[in-house]
């Protein structure tokens, strides 16, 4: 390898260094599943992420997980949801619906306090493509602002954790190059629960573990506005510490956990 090659390798290294190496111990309950280590993510090397919609992925090991939900906050689930998660002193990624955070604006600050990641998913969830280029930015936009109001009192299109969501994973290469420009980390996901289908809690379980198993490791895609998810969590997450798996927690690079 030549010292330029070498020196792109380290600093794609630098971008995605763990900031924690191992779990702490979780309070009252000693059989946690835990977070395994916090990985910092850069848009300047990784501007997206997840093998269902990109070429790129997260550098997770074998047996390593990242939880992101969708669409919330609502009030009948993502209360359970942070209950499960607190249980089990799991951190995860919730990706915001403006509108819903200017209807529950204590759910989304609780997601914060409790040293969640907080991305945005637009104000309305529209399928952005079906819209006018300048429309479709003005609505990731305002979705932030609302975010960002709730969280730090003000308004403002430069999101302080700049993690994004399509709605429906559609994107197009316009957008995907504008907020890429703004250096936002796109997300997509490597396995996701259909949780956007009826079934049981049980049916979601196995469908997810079954999924889960056949990759290994990846981006874990939920909806905390489902009741059948909200149920099913608990012992998603029990069932993933008796399987071995470790769970990572992202955050922007050079936010850190909680940023403020």
């Amino acid at each position: 390898m030549n010292r330029s090659i070498a020196v792109a390798a380290l600093a794609l290294t630098a971008a995605l260094v763990p900031l924690a190496a191992a779990a702490e111990p979780c309070p009252g309950n000693p059989d946690a599943l835990g977070t395994e280590r916090v990985l910092a993510v850069d848009a300047g090397s990784t501007p997206r992420v997840g093998r269902k919609s990109f070429p790129a992925t997260l550098p997770l090991q074998r047996k390593e997980l990242v939880l992101i939900f969708d669409d919330g906050p609502w009030p009948t689930t993502t209360p359970k949801v942070l209950d499960a998660l607190r249980h089990e002193c799991v951190h995860a990624t919730f990706f915001l619906v403006g509108r819903n955070v200017a209807a529950h604006p204590e759910i989304a600050r609780r997601e914060l306090t409790e040293g969640h990641s907080v991305g945005h998913h637009t104000f309305s969830h529209p399928l952005l493509p079906r819209m006018a280029p300048a429309k479709a930015e003005a609505e990731i936009d305002r979705g932030i602002a609302e975010d960002e109001f709730a969280f730090y009192g003000h308004r403002r299109s430069d999101p302080t954790t700049p993690f994004f969501r399509f709605p429906g994973f559609a994107s197009n290469g316009l957008l995907l190059d504008r907020l890429q420009a703004r250096h936002i980390v796109v997300f997509g996901a490597n396995v996701w629960a259909s949780d956007w289908l009826p079934m049981t809690p049980d049916q979601e379980l196995r469908l997810l573990l079954s999924r889960i198993e056949r990759l290994g490791s990846g981006i874990v895609l939920l909806h905390d506005t489902k009741a059948q998810t909200a149920r099913m969590l608990p012992a998603f997450l029990r069932e993933l510490k008796r399987r071995g798996y470790r769970i990572v927690h992202v955050v922007a690079a050079g936010n850190g956990p909680n940023p403020r």
